[in-house]
């Protein structure tokens, strides 16, 4: 699992934030123990709802898994 925030999401405290709530949502979501996953902040991780981060992240990795099927 890896998390990256660029400068465009703002100063290193906000970089780290962003990457502590990806952090926490990719915990509470349904990952892949078998999968490498990549996930990149952009600014609006820090104003978005906690909840609206763990749907995204397993929206995220339900179309994942159809490409893997169609593949």
């Amino acid at each position: 699992m890896g998390f990256v925030a660029g400068k465009r999401v703002g100063s290193a405290v906000l970089r780290n934030r962003a990457k502590r709530r990806l952090r926490e949502a990719a915990a509470r979501s349904a990952l892949r123990s078998d999968t490498v996953y990549v996930l990149i902040a952009d600014p609006g991780v820090l104003t978005a709802d906690f909840a609206s981060l763990i749907r995204a992240i397993d929206r995220c990795i339900g179309e994942s898994s159809v490409a893997e099927e169609r593949a």
